[in-house]
Formats: C-alpha cells, sequence, structure tokens
C-alpha cells in the first residue's frame, strides 16, 4: 500500500509509488526480525504481566545522534497559566552522527514523563490500555550525545498533535535523521499532555501537563490560542537555532552540546512538518516565515474552530491565499472530520497555483501519522486493547505497510525540496 494521490478532493486513482515493493519487503523483514515497525514484537519486562513495545528501525544509512534542549522565551508570557512571565519549550534534536556506538541508547520517555503518559493517555486517547504498559522501557535507536556528522544538513521542525507530547512523534524523526536530516521536535507546555524539564520551571514543576479537558477543537478561543501558541513556539526555536548554528549554546541550563552539532545545521534548508493541531501549525508557520522553505501538513485542519453547528470558523490565511513555497497535505479516509477538513484544504489547493499537493492513506485513521501506528497492534496482540479501538485510532491497515508508506512520502518530499547534499 501507499499514498493516494487527490485531485479537486477525489482519490487519482493508483498513484506512483512513493515506497518501492523492494523498500516494503525489505522493510517487513525487518519489522518482523529485529522489532523495526509495524510488525514489532511486545516483549515481557520481567515485571509480571508489564510489557514493552518496541519502534520501528530506521531505514537510513547513518548512524543517529540525539539530545535534548530546554529553552525559555523572555518576550512572551505562558498563554496558560498565569503568573509565568516566560514561556518555556522542550525540545528534542535527532541528527545524523558519527562514532557514538558506545554512548547509551536514548529512551523514548522519561520515567516521569512515562508515568504521566500512562495515566493521562488513556483519558485523552481512549481505548489505551490503563495499565500493562512499562511506557518508560521503550528504547529508540538514537545514541546521546553521539558526535554530530560533520557535513552541514537540512533542518526539520516538528509539531506533534493536540494533546500529544513530542515523544509520539520519535519513529518518523529517526526515520529522517538516519536519511541524513537534522530533526527538532517540539513539545508545546501546557498543551502536551506531559513536558519534563530538567529542573523547575517558571511554574514552580519539573512536569507540566495539559490543560487541556477535551477536544481543543470544541472551544473556538482554546483552539485559536492553541494555533498562534504552537506557530509562537515554532519561530522562537528556529531563532534559537540561529543562534545555536552560530556558536551559542541555547539551552537554559547551558549543559554541554554534541561535538559538532552547531556546524551541522545548514539554517538555509529549513522545512517544518506536524500532525494535527501540528499539521495546522506547519502550514500557517510556513506561511507567516520566509526562513521555511517547505512543509508538510498531516491531517491538520487551515480553519479556526467552528463557532456553531452551521457556523464553520475562518479559514486561516494560508488556506485564504495559498502557498508559494512547497506544502504537502496528508490525510486518512478513516478521519471523522474529512468534510470539515475538506473546506480549508480545497481552498488552499485552489489558491496555491501548483505549489501544493496532497495525498490520502486508504484503510487508515488519525493517529496513523504518529508512533501509535506501530505501538497499537502491538497492544492489540497482547490482549491490551480492544480491535475496535485500534480501528478507531489508526485504521485497519497493516502498519507493515503504514509506517514504510508514512515515512516514504514524507521522507521524498523533503529529499526534493531540501535535499541533504
Amino acid at each position: 500500500m501507499s499514498f493516494k494521490d487527490v485531485i479537486d478532493g477525489e482519490s487519482g486513482g493508483l498513484s506512483r509509488r512513493t515506497v518501492t515493493t523492494s523498500a516494503v519487503l525489505a522493510t517487513a523483514a525487518l519489522l518482523s526480525g529485529a522489532g523495526a515497525g509495524g510488525a514489532a514484537q511486545a516483549r515481557p519486562t520481567g515485571r509480571g504481566d508489564v510489557m514493552t513495545v518496541e519502534l520501528p528501525a530506521p531505514t537510513g544509512p547513518h548512524r543517529i545522534g540525539v539530545t535534548t534542549l530546554h529553552l525559555v522565551d523572555r518576550t512572551r508570557r505562558d498563554p496558560w497559566k498565569a503568573g509565568i512571565p516566560v514561556r518555556e519549550v522542550m525540545v528534542t534534536v535527532w541528527y545524523p552522527a558519527r562514532g557514538g556506538r558506545a554512548r547509551p541508547v536514548a529512551h523514548q520517555m522519561t520515567a516521569r514523563a512515562a508515568r504521566s503518559f500512562g495515566q493521562t493517555a488513556p483519558r485523552m486517547r481512549p481505548g489505551l490500555p490503563p495499565k500493562g504498559v512499562d511506557w518508560a522501557a521503550t528504547l529508540t535507536h538514537a545514541h546521546i550525545g553521539a558526535p554530530a556528522q560533520r557535513a552541514p544538513r537540512p533542518a526539520l521542525l516538528y509539531s506533534p498533535g493536540g494533546g500529544d507530547p513530542r515523544t509520539l512523534g520519535t519513529g518518523l524523526a529517526e526515520e529522517l535523521a538516519s536519511h541524513g536530516f537534522v530533526v527538532v521536535s517540539i513539545d508545546h507546555p501546557g498543551d502536551a499532555s506531559e513536558v519534563v524539564f530538567p529542573r523547575p520551571a517558571a511554574y514552580r514543576g519539573r512536569l507540566r501537563q495539559t490543560v487541556f479537558r477535551g477536544d481543543p477543537r470544541m472551544d473556538p478561543r482554546q483552539f485559536h490560542t492553541a494555533i498562534a501558541t504552537r506557530i509562537a513556539d515554532t519561530r522562537f526555536v528556529l531563532d534559537r537555532l540561529e543562534a545555536l548554528a552560530a556558536g551559542h549554546n541555547p539551552d537554559a541550563e547551558r549543559r554541554p552540546l554534541p561535538e559538532g552539532l552547531p556546524e551541522l545545521l545548514d539554517l538555509e534548508r529549513v522545512g517544518v512538518y506536524g500532525h494535527s493541531a501540528g499539521g495546522t501549525t506547519a502550514a500557517q508557520t510556513l506561511y507567516e516565515d520566509r526562513r521555511l522553505a517547505a512543509a508538510v501538513n498531516l491531517e491538520g485542519f487551515l480553519d479556526e474552530a467552528p463557532s456553531g453547528p452551521d457556523r464553520p470558523g475562518d479559514l486561516l490565511p494560508v488556506a485564504r491565499h495559498g502557498t508559494d513555497r512547497p506544502l504537502l497535505l496528508l490525510n486518512t479516509d478513516g478521519f471523522t472530520e474529512r468534510a470539515a477538513l475538506e473546506r480549508s484544504w480545497s481552498s488552499l489547493m485552489t489558491h496555491s497555483h501548483g505549489r501544493a499537493s496532497r495525498a490520502r492513506l486508504d484503510d487508515a485513521a488519525h493517529w496513523v501519522f504518529t508512533d501509535y501506528a506501530a505501538v497499537l497492534p502491538q497492544l492489540c496482540a497482547a490482549g491490551l486493547m480492544s480491535a475496535e479501538a485500534r480501528v478507531r485510532l489508526i485504521g485497519a491497515v497493516d502498519p507493515a505497510c503504514s509506517v514504510p508508506a508514512v515515512r516514504g512520502r514524507v521522507r521524498a518530499f523533503f529529499a526534493r525540496h531540501l535535499p541533504t547534499h
């Protein structure tokens, strides 16, 4: 399976393949053997009936390094909590590394974040198991603080879905880094289900949980605040990357940077991608910030939240006026709000004069663009969640198909518009 190109809101029939048959077969072989993808095997942790899930292995030729940065914007107040005079953001940087094999492999989540995620995720995404998973045990494929490669590489910013932490985009970030991109995954505190800071932050705690108690799109004011804050966060992170590339350490604690990381960043080649509210963020930030050369929107609305059943929200500027730089729209046939999405996406396509393209993944649902695509089938196989819940969240598509399809389409888009060499 691959994406189907969409023209005027309808499937364009069989599309050119974004993942070749040989690549799909190779990925599937990895999945069944080394726990490398959608068919990865869950394993016990040695703690009774608690299990560990595994993430897909990246397919690129480069070893991956990883580091985290705590960034503080002193020009903005926090929008979600009164009395916080600054805006604090946590990011993870995934990058092509040289050496570093002896360095420890990073976990997907810290122990504190994993405990919070285990409690919050089942409430935010009904059907996820409230117990039985050791979320802190899942390993990535990246080595902490490994020396960076010497050749300058394009950078990609990632904004996750509303209420989701940046860690749920680990598989795609690692895939892109293994093919030569520097990927910067952004948490949006107050929005993300949980954000853990390296020290007590301005609001007097290391762990900050989401303020959302439901779908923020059901509250027009909250949705507007979320998107505006995400755009400002993304542009601020790009500002701090410019400081990093200039030789400064932007980390609030001044923790040592991986060797060679500043020289690795080529900020003449920068893109942005995101899922759901992060896709909204990616598209509108592309429109607002000329430093960005290309963007991918993974099933994000391009309008404000509706103010009533028959009162659709205003189109965002990117949808009203279109884009003059490459923008890829990817969606699923199982998204329950496809009709509402279509209004803003069609407007953008009409006004972009060929600079925007779109494609659809069938037998899939909204969270297939996240690590849930590989994780939920493992939970189903272990009897920790129902098949109905899995289909509602990621669709019925086999992850041995969906994982390489999503990776392949996003990777090919950025490789075309932001070549790594």
